[in-house]
């Protein structure tokens, strides 16, 4: 059943076109992936679509009764207000003793352990999850998110990731973590001039999505270069003095110039501009670029981490992994001198070459031209050795010459971190420490920054939440946990899989499919062998009370007790947590025998 559907949709801003002509529907159950690069208007078509902004051209129909609800990449609450009163305000159109039940769980849902919260308090992360948990309490037939991963922490997109499975009835998503993509959706939307009628679409996930494009493409490529050898005769034809004295020739001209001007667009639109990204390191020849050792480090009386050793040779990736609030800027901070830990050594090579990307971007003046943005101390940069004029700097960040003159404030989230990254980029590094430089990034722009990451041959911190990114880049992976714990893994995979972070229907298992005891092993020590031999009862009866907990919130007769619910709401995330930790700790024991 089709619940929202738009035809021949046309949108431009000023002479520049966003998109034309663009035809689908949104049917029950869809769960569904938008992409396309920055600036192809893919946050516009989310507004259309939740009915904020208009088209200019083509129509929008919805279903009778359907309710829309729309996650803003950038979410605004009142000043002054709690949790649980955001919540309540957007459930105007729900009867008032229907309410305090919604609040009770969404409250649980969102993971807060109550609504009194005061919302100008919470983190970006928490803020995000509120935006969510809002527009879910209004139980929605169609959510539309924009950009919902950006700050998020790992934790937190596994969250959300959940949610949608569990709760969403149908949905569109706005984002650039292919992860997220590919676990979440069962159809893609590509907006780019790149196709025929400015949209790609396929079944499936992420990585299905990749193919059928690929596959698309290659026929496309193959087609126009047929097209471009018919141009190729018929200009041959031309040249030799073809004169339109009878019908047919005629005809056969006007055949010539409608393929000329057919591949001239095909080719317009087949150039896809990607960022020219390209770190610089320094070539130091030093061992050991920086080493910190029992490095400690607290906050408001609250311990981030302790004993932490890490060290930074040319060529070592490091990735590192945290929930929000657990030190991983604080940690940054310490890395580049920024801050002097509590305890602990930090040792730095002669004149070590540090640059850093702020997550904040408060580096940025908003009312600074672009232009001097680019290039501070005239009309050119110093780039590898060579002056770069700043038309040709901006262009290769995908920034147009008559943008130069635009305040920085009016750039977007994705053009703005190009900025930062070009100031990266002109003075070569000997350790580069980026703080989420992926947020606001398309995934062309995310595959350029990737391989220019990959290939720079001198230290790297990394602090994002890409989860693809942290697989492809890092060489370690150094994971806080926020009470002061610090663990190293070799890459993103094992970190996930000493998590054992389970799907919903993983966790749902029956007795027969739980771990089986495996014979004594000499690397286990007494109290160890004793809790693997106990691990396979534990992982049962947890299972069992997440199984009672999920029964007992959809107990009719506590709808109307929010307490009770909201009571219940949070035991049901406290089982699910205890079945995560004992199957990470099951992972943990297992491989020590192996």
């Amino acid at each position: 059943m089709i619940l929202l559907a738009v035809d021949a949709l046309g949108k431009a801003y000023g002479t520049r076109s966003l998109f034309e002509s663009l035809s689908f529907g949104l049917a029950e159950g869809d769960r569904v992936g938008l992409v396309g690069p920055n600036g192809s208007g893919k946050s516009t078509l989310l507004k259309i679509l939740a009915g904020l902004e208009t088209s200019d051209r083509g129509t929008r129909s919805v279903r009778g009764g359907v309710r829309i609800g729309y996650v803003p990449q950038d979410p605004v609450f009142p000043p002054g207000v709690t949790v649980a009163q955001t919540i309540a305000g957007a459930l105007g159109g729900v009867d008032d003793e229907e309410r305090p039940g919604r609040i009770a769980q969404a409250l649980g849902r969102g993971g807060f352990a109550g609504g009194e919260a005061d919302v100008d308090a919470l983190s970006g992360g928490w803020k995000k999850r509120l935006a969510i948990a809002r527009e879910q309490a209004t139980d929605p037939d169609i959510l539309l998110l924009d950009e919902p991963t950006n700050h998020l922490d790992v934790d937190g997109i596994l969250w959300l990731e959940r949610l949608l499975a569990e709760r969403a009835r149908a949905f569109v998503v706005v984002s650039h973590d292919r992860y997220f993509l590919e676990h979440v959706t069962t159809r893609m939307l590509e907006l780019n001039r790149a196709y025929p009628t400015g949209l790609f679409e396929a079944a499936g996930p992420y990585s299905a999505f990749l193919e059928r494009r690929a596959d698309f493409l290659r026929g496309q490529a193959a087609w126009q270069a047929s097209l471009a050898n018919t141009v190729r005769r018929e200009i041959a034809w031309l040249r030799r003095g073809a004169k339109a004295r009878s019908t047919k020739a005629r005809g056969r001209i006007k055949e010539a110039t409608r393929l000329i001007d057919e591949l001239a667009d095909t080719r317009a639109r087949g150039l896809t501009a990607t960022a020219g990204i390209d770190f610089t390191a320094t070539q130091r020849r030093t061992r050991k670029l920086l080493v910190a050792r029992g490095v400690t480090m607290s906050l408001g009386g609250r311990r981030l981490f302790e004993g932490l050793d890490l060290t930074l040779t040319p060529g070592t990736r490091v990735g590192l992994l945290g929930p929000n609030g657990s030190g991983k800027t604080t940690l940054l901070d310490v890395l580049a001198g920024a801050r002097v830990p509590d305890a602990g050594t930090i040792e730095r090579a002669d004149g070590l070459r540090l640059i850093r990307f702020e997550q904040d971007r408060s580096a940025l003046d908003p009312e600074q031209p672009l232009r001097r943005a680019l290039a501070p101390e005239g009309d050119a940069v110093v780039f590898q050795g060579r002056s770069v004029h700043v038309v040709s700097w901006a262009k290769r960040f995908l920034f147009r010459a008559e943008q130069l003159e635009l305040p920085v404030g009016r750039l977007s989230g994705g053009e703005q971190a190009r900025v930062l990254i070009a100031r990266l980029m002109r003075e070569p590094a000997d350790i580069l420490v980026l703080d989420e430089p992926t947020n606001d990034l398309d995934i062309p722009t995310l595959e350029v920054l990737e391989d220019s990451l990959a290939e720079f041959d001198g230290g790297l911190v990394l602090v994002t939440h890409d989860r693809f990114m942290l697989d492809r880049v890092s060489t370690t992976i150094v994971a806080l946990d926020g009470a002061g714990g610090v663990e190293t893994f070799a890459d993103y995979g094992q970190w996930e899989a000493a998590r054992s972070v389970v799907a919903p229907a993983t966790r749902a298992v029956t007795p027969a499919a739980a771990p089986r005891r495996r014979a004594p092993s000499r690397r286990l020590g007494y109290l160890e062998q004793r809790e693997w031999d106990g691990m396979e009862r534990a992982i049962l009866d947890a299972e069992t009370t997440l199984r009672a907990c999920e029964t007992a919130v959809e107990d009719p007769a506590i709808a109307s007790d929010p307490a009770a619910l909201q009571a219940r709401y949070a035991a049901l995330e406290a089982a699910r947590t205890a079945v995560d930790q004992l199957y990470a700790r099951w992972a943990e024991l297992e491989a020590k025998q192996a």
